[in-house]
């Protein structure tokens, strides 16, 4: 089953359930996904690669708005962002310990020849190519820069 079908099920059944937070969390990520399957000339429908790039890009929201509300004093609201983040998370793959992502980091610096800042770009591409979803870009910058310096 697609990623796009497990939402709308889980979707149904927290309608079901009564679960306000579900219902509104995955009713916003179903509209991300709808808006962006027609934002193109034609309609298209969206792949699970595509769909898990929207919930990335919801999970980076959820995240920066924390931050934002925890500085303004909003706990309420840092709060309702958290808990919708986690329901967001339960559709993205594990994600990498920090480990395996240096492994990862060692192995494309060893691969590219990369030795200074110049290549960060190099690397980065080619790491996030090869943990797609699974570590997020802040973490993975934070290892490339300590590597490579």
């Amino acid at each position: 089953m697609s990623l796009r079908n497990t939402i709308q099920e889980d979707l149904t059944s927290a309608m079901k359930a009564k679960d306000e937070l579900r219902v509104s969390t995955l009713r916003m990520l179903k509209a991300a996904i709808m808006k962006f399957e027609v934002a193109g000339d034609k309609k298209i429908e969206a792949d699970d690669g595509q769909v898990l790039k929207l919930i990335e890009k919801e999970v980076k929201q959820r995240k920066d708005s924390i931050e934002a509300f925890e500085k303004g004093g909003k706990t309420e609201m840092a709060e309702k962002e958290k808990k919708e983040m986690e329901i967001l998370q339960k559709y993205l793959p594990e994600q990498m310990s920090d480990e395996e992502l240096e492994k990862v980091v060692t192995q494309v610096i060893s691969q590219t020849g990369a030795t200074s800042k110049a290549d960060f770009g190099k690397v980065m591409g080619m790491v996030m190519g090869q943990t797609k979803g699974r570590a997020d870009g802040t973490r993975v910058k934070a290892i490339v820069d300590q590597k490579l310096n």
